[in-house]
């Protein structure tokens, strides 16, 4: 931990750049930009990673959630037609225990790439995740945070130039059902079922405590704890949760199904968004028995395959965990940041 606070190490300026390009229009986004937004980053996100898009859900949490002042904290761009040409956010993510993170998101339609707006947007959001690093007092590191697909070559170079590092890779694993699931059978004394609402913050609370040695994570507050079960791609009936003999969370295995995804990917696709094993109950395999699980009841869907992305570097073992159930690596992406 740091002993100075985090503003007095940080360089933050007192405005901000605002993008600049003929034939474009630069302002703050609003709620009624949800739609269109979305549909530009589906454009974006077909160019660098057609595997998987963004989801309406993302976009919306990227605009009114309560930690993000829309006026301040998002821009677009958008052209004489009224066309969407460029979004960016940056978001100062809540539940800072180890680290502050300003995380960046957003994309340039591919057909006004190579123009320098690009350069300019990232500018944008740099400046204004200083201002936001600058406003804590916290003796915590700061990062400057996004994640970018190794296929979006554009976006990794710039992000490169501007100085930003490589901090974690992640590798994008796929499970086909072309060859048979095995039996893991859940440990004696646990018990395994589909996750109810009655057990919602159950769930988060075993979440943090999961994720709690994982590299850059920080605690999932309960709002959004509450958007990300709300999400419209979220399958309950897919997930599941394990019980200890004691009556307590042990471990979970969330999963969503997103169509849209599917012409990209080439076949109909599940994916596991978390699966964690709390620190009092690992080493049980709760973890296998879940995957098992959850790819059997994936399969029963009449799905061609289950998707998930593992942190290359996690010291939990993750990715001899899943290389064990048959998931495959499939895709790249990676973490980039700036720190203070």
């Amino acid at each position: 931990m740091n002993e100075s606070p985090l503003s007095s190490r940080v360089v933050a300026p007192s405005t901000v750049d605002i993008p600049e390009f003929r034939g474009t229009v630069w302002r703050a986004a609003r709620l009624g930009d949800v739609d269109a937004i979305t549909g530009m980053m589906h454009a974006a996100d077909r160019v660098d990673h057609p595997r998987y898009l963004t989801q309406r859900d993302e976009v919306l949490d990227s605009l009114d959630s309560s930690y993000i002042d829309a006026a301040r904290d998002t821009i677009v761009g958008i052209d004489l037609t009224n066309s969407y040409v460029a979004f960016g956010s940056v978001a100062l993510l809540p539940g800072q225990e180890t680290l502050v993170r300003s995380v960046l998101f957003g994309a340039v339609d591919p057909a006004w790439r190579g123009k320098g707006i690009g350069r300019q947007l990232l500018r944008w959001q740099e400046q204004r995740a200083l201002q936001q690093l600058a406003t804590s007092d916290k003796p915590l590191p700061g990062w400057i945070l996004a994640f970018i697909d190794d296929e979006a070559i554009q976006t990794n170079h710039l992000f490169a130039r501007a100085g930003y590092r490589t901090a974690r890779y992640y590798f994008e694993l796929r499970r086909r059902f072309d060859e048979p699931i095995p039996e893991v059978p859940v440990p004696e004394g646990f018990s395994i079922a589909n996750p109810v609402p009655a057990r919602h913050e159950e769930l988060r609370l075993a979440r943090n405590d999961a994720f709690r040695d994982h590299w850059g994570s920080q605690p999932t507050t309960e709002e959004q704890w509450d958007r990300f079960a709300r999400r419209s791609v979220s399958r309950p009936d897919l997930s599941f949760v394990v019980t200890a003999p004691t009556g307590e969370v042990a471990g979970f295995l969330l999963t969503e199904v997103n169509r849209e995804d599917w012409p990209g990917q080439g076949y109909s696709s599940a994916y596991i968004d978390l699966v964690g094993v709390t620190r009092a109950w690992r080493h049980r395999g709760i973890a296998p028995a879940m995957l098992v699980e959850a790819l059997r009841a994936i399969k029963a869907e009449g799905l061609d395959s289950a998707v998930l992305d593992v942190d290359s570097d996690s010291l939990t073992g993750a990715l001899t965990l899943y290389e064990g159930v048959g998931f495959r690596q499939s895709g790249r992406s990676r973490s980039v940041h700036k720190m203070f």
